[in-house]
């Protein structure tokens, strides 16, 4: 389909992972502006990009009561004003394929859709039934064509069915993907770039776990420009234009001593026509229910982790002024894929 000689306008793509709105970001935003939430400098890197998407990790909605699971220990719920951050961020499209989509059950799912479709934000990964929640959107800047698929890996009683809402549900742990592979497949056919985003894996490691590898290659393979996952917490490395893992981008979350959750990255994909060429790392310090730059120091740890974590995939690592950056090109010419985008 594509002819790489000709070259394309750039399209830079804005990553982010898990999104908390609810809670203690909640309450802030029941009675302060957005703004209060973000640090300019990390609003205006976001708007820099032409296309944003991130994980939405709450119900919006003031309805619903809580999914009657007595061993969920969280639950997550913004009120509709949290619209007006992914509006302050210029978010395109959030993915509510997560295990936190359905917390306060259907109604308050709905309720979602709703409210980000009146601002005008797009919803991938989720819906009021199977078909719905599986299918990808399609963004499209100047001409060139986005098409994001989400999927999570857990919870299964989250999953949609027929006539139920739910979110788009896949066991990546047993392979059993058909239908994720088969959008991949079609996206590939009709649109210049395919960006898969998944929630995957168990929380609070610093690594991708066997079964994500395997789903990851799995994905490449059947035609994914890129692969963004999220779920962990904490930001992965990157290898063969896969984003292992995120990181967090805003929460009210404990932080772990170690692992340091509180420290992330946002992620900047410069794509020439339908090659990503270039991922800038941009990195975060999430304060409590509030999102800034990191400080010189924190920088250092997150640039020294995020140099540590490439590395072990066989990933080198830049750094340009306050940027980590890794060049996409080089992957396509040793990953024995050439004939794929």
């Amino acid at each position: 389909m594509h002819h790489y000689e000709t070259r394309e306008p750039t399209v830079r793509l804005a990553l982010a992972g898990d999104t908390m709105l609810g809670r203690g970001v909640a309450e802030r935003l029941r009675t302060e502006p957005p703004e209060a939430l973000i640090a300019p400098e990390v609003v205006e890197i976001a708007r820099s990009a032409d296309l944003f998407v991130l994980n939405l990790e709450c119900a919006i909605s003031d309805r619903g009561a809580r999914w009657p699971d007595p061993d969920k220990p969280f639950f997550f719920r913004a009120p509709p004003t949290a619209t007006g951050f992914l509006s302050l961020l210029g978010v395109d499209c959030v993915s509510l394929a997560n295990n936190h989509a359905l917390d306060y059950g259907p109604v308050a799912l709905l309720d979602t859709l709703h409210h980000l479709g009146a601002a005008d934000v797009a919803a991938v990964g989720a819906g009021p039934d199977q078909r719905s929640a599986r299918r990808p959107v399609v963004l499209d800047h100047d001409g060139t064509s986005l098409g994001i698929v989400a999927v999570t890996d857990h919870p299964a009683d989250y999953a949609a069915g027929a006539d139920r809402p739910g979110v788009a549900y896949a066991d990546l742990r047993r392979g059993d993907h058909g239908w994720l592979l088969d959008a991949v497949g079609e996206l590939e056919t009709d649109t210049d770039i395919v960006l898969v985003f998944p929630h995957w894996g168990p929380n609070m490691v610093t690594s991708p776990v066997p079964h994500v590898e395997v789903a990851a290659r799995s994905l490449r393979a059947a035609g994914a420009t890129l692969v963004a996952g999220h779920s962990a917490h904490v930001f992965h490395g990157v290898r063969d234009h896969v984003l292992f893992d995120l990181g967090d981008f805003i929460d009210d979350y404990a932080v772990h001593p170690g692992l340091r959750n509180d420290l992330g990255l946002l992620f900047l994909v410069d794509l020439d026509g339908a090659r990503p060429v270039r991922l800038e790392a941009v990195p975060l310090a999430l304060d409590f229910c509030r999102t800034r730059l990191a400080v010189p120091h924190e920088a250092r740890w997150i640039a020294e982790r995020f140099r540590r974590a490439c590395a072990d995939l066989g990933t080198q690592v830049a750094q340009e002024r306050d940027r980590l950056v890794i060049d996409l090109e080089p992957s396509r010419a040793g990953d024995g894929l050439e004939g794929r985008r």
